[in-house]
């Protein structure tokens, strides 16, 4: 009986073998010397972005890259050759013609060689989806505002002459008009001009209380909804090594809308793990408290923070950047802000540069 194996090699050889997965990847693979420079590339490398091997031999890496992802991608690199492997990096590159390309890198040190292997998906048309889904939420969002906004100016506005006319009816000295015909045309007039009055005066509030009269609330058990979250974020949070520590305690539930608080965490928890110190695991705190008779969520990290003097008062506007991070799009504290206040609540922000950020949220009991 032949003896046979599980383990048993390809009737190829092995070196053969690598060589042409090395070759025939669609995805870029590289090795790139502690230097700085390409050591070796697959024919992928030289498609994508357009040069020849001589070519991008003969430079650093880092002039192949777009000038607004190099310092955070050298931070980066920093830590790849202290032994740290990096995982779904994304950055930009500058094709030949001069295209930007979007790559999202999972690269691993060889201390003892000074390289790093490095594979890269070309990822440039999920970018162009994204960017073009921001773009149109953001085109719908200043529609929706600027409507509200002429609606609600329309009927602030058509109370100053509903009010003119009133004070018209008020002066008015109707003991002198005999005609009963005429009285009861004036009667009626008055009546329907208060009548528009009240209308205006109920539209006005409806709108500002619209959000609120609309939207769906329940009572949602936090850690529940905190566990869907980081279930729905599994693979990031296991590839960036984050921590979450979480208290549900003092406050287990909150009533608010389901699937706007999974959003928070969603966003926060993200933005937390982005903008992590380079060098450092992301390290989340979240918990929920009551204070003064309200319910309060705060989430806070260790990250990198913010210039509160410099972004105070622009944090939670939309399109608002505030690092170099190219993954930056200027939405997430916007929705998360919108998705508190929609519902009568309240949200406010400490932080300072590198000692990460705390956002606070109380909410309508």
């Amino acid at each position: 009986m032949a003896n046979t194996s599980l383990n048993t090699a390809p009737a190829l050889n092995d070196v053969f073998n690598l060589e042409l997965f090395f070759e025939l990847s669609p995805d870029l693979l590289c090795i790139a010397g502690y230097d700085g420079y390409f050591k070796r590339i697959n024919p992928t490398v030289s498609k994508v972005l357009g040069y020849t091997n001589k070519e991008l031999f003969a430079k650093p890496i880092s002039e192949f890259i777009y000038h607004e992802d190099r310092v955070l991608t050298a931070k980066y690199r920093d830590v790849l050759i202290r032994n740290k492997p990096l995982l779904n990096f994304e950055n930009r590159y500058v094709t030949k013609s001069g295209q930007i390309v979007w790559l999202s890198w999972t690269s691993m040190p060889f201390e003892s060689e000074k390289v790093v292997f490095a594979i890269a998906k070309n990822i440039t048309h999920k970018k162009m989806l994204e960017e073009d889904r921001d773009a149109l939420l953001a085109k719908y969002t200043k529609i929706n505002n600027d409507l509200k906004q002429l609606t609600y100016t329309t009927s602030h506005d058509l109370r100053a002459p509903v009010n003119n006319l009133l004070s018209v009816f008020s002066v008015m000295d109707v003991s002198k008009i005999q005609d009963k015909e005429t009285l009861l045309f004036i009667d009626m007039l008055k009546h329907a001009t208060e009548n528009l009055k009240q209308t205006l005066n109920n539209y006005i509030d409806e709108l500002s209380e619209k959000d609120i009269l609309r939207i769906n609330t329940v009572e949602i058990d936090l850690e529940k909804c905190l566990e869907f979250v980081i279930g729905s974020l599994q693979s990031l949070i296991q590839n960036s090594n984050t921590i979450i520590n979480f208290d549900f305690s003092e406050q287990k539930i909150i009533k608010f809308n389901k699937a706007y608080l999974e959003s928070i965490f969603l966003n926060l928890i993200t933005n937390s793990i982005k903008y992590a110190k380079p060098g450092s695991f992301p390290i989340i705190y979240i918990s929920s408290r009551r204070m003064n008779g309200v319910v309060q969520l705060i989430v806070e990290d260790e990250g990198i923070g913010f210039d509160m003097d410099k972004v105070k008062g622009r944090i939670f506007g939309l399109n608002q950047k505030f690092s170099n991070n190219s993954d930056s799009k200027g939405i997430g504290l916007y929705l998360v802000y919108n998705y508190v206040i929609s519902l009568g609540g309240h949200i406010e922000i400490e932080s300072k540069i590198n000692e990460g950020a705390r956002f606070i949220m109380s909410f309508k009991d």
